[in-house]
């Protein structure tokens, strides 16, 4: 097994972080992630990956801090976790766990929380893997999300979803609307090249919020912020790839 290595000041510039590494379109939105992650890991985030030119990786932090909203004091929040390629079946996402959990047993947080889709939802870890790893699925949402906790503390609180998700009244209800940050980096020009060309090509009236705080995040009505799209105030998907033309339509309906 490949070594790992956790990111941080010192060393993200000369380090990469496995998405949109070769992608010159993305060049920009790559930039403004390590930016983003700079600035987080002052509120003790981590992002740990393999040693070496792949995607295989886990970042998560202190859920008070997360930028989802997820109500879950004293836990530690499992953002993206990737294990791709060759990489699969060679037990990286068990090791990336594991050593997740021994840093919440450091911390003496009461366990970790993350949000999956109840079905596979893209750019969301795969909530079946985890519910094999002990996880529970505490709460479901009408859109599809679910909230999986794997406690340290058994006596501790559920974690629970915040009362921003559980309720769209405030998503425009005509055309589309996104809700993005820079946690990913290929949100930036998707969303604003990508889904406006797809957009104007439609004569669809397309609303971009980008979440620029924590605060806006925490707040946001949907869980996944790090793309989240809406039609007509539903909910339809976390794919970035909807933002393409060919890929819009068929998504949709």
């Amino acid at each position: 097994m490949e070594n790992f290595i956790t990111l941080n000041k010192d060393n993200i510039d000369d380090e990469h972080i496995c998405c949109a590494i070769s992608d010159a379109k993305c060049r920009a939105g790559y930039e403004l992630k390590k930016d983003w992650l700079k600035k987080e890991f002052d509120n003790g985030y981590v992002f740990r990956r393999i040693d070496t030119r792949a995607k295989v990786f886990l970042e998560y932090g202190p859920a008070e801090k997360g930028w989802v909203p997820v109500d879950a004091p004293n836990y530690l929040l499992l953002n993206c976790f990737w294990v791709a390629g060759r990489y699969k079946g060679h037990g990286y996402a068990k090791e990336l766990l594991r050593l997740v959990l021994e840093d919440a047993r450091i911390q003496g947080r009461d366990g970790l929380v993350t949000v999956a889709g109840i079905k596979k939802f893209h750019f969301m870890s795969d909530a079946k893997w985890l519910l094999r790893q002990g996880f529970e699925d505490v709460e479901e949402l009408p859109s599809g999300f679910c909230l999986l906790v794997k406690k340290i503390n058994e006596e501790a609180a559920d974690p629970k979803f915040g009362e921003s998700v559980k309720d769209f009244n405030n998503v425009e209800k005509n055309g589309i609307t996104v809700y993005y940050s820079n946690r990913c980096p290929f949100t930036e020009y998707h969303v604003r090249k990508s889904l406006v060309e797809t957009a104007e090509k439609r004569q669809i009236p397309l609303k971009i919020i980008k979440l620029k705080t924590m605060e806006q995040a925490q707040a946001a009505p949907t869980p996944a912020t790090i793309f989240s799209l809406f039609y007509n105030g539903k909910f339809i998907t976390t794919d970035l790839s909807i933002c393409f033309d060919g890929k819009f339509d068929k998504m949709i309906l």
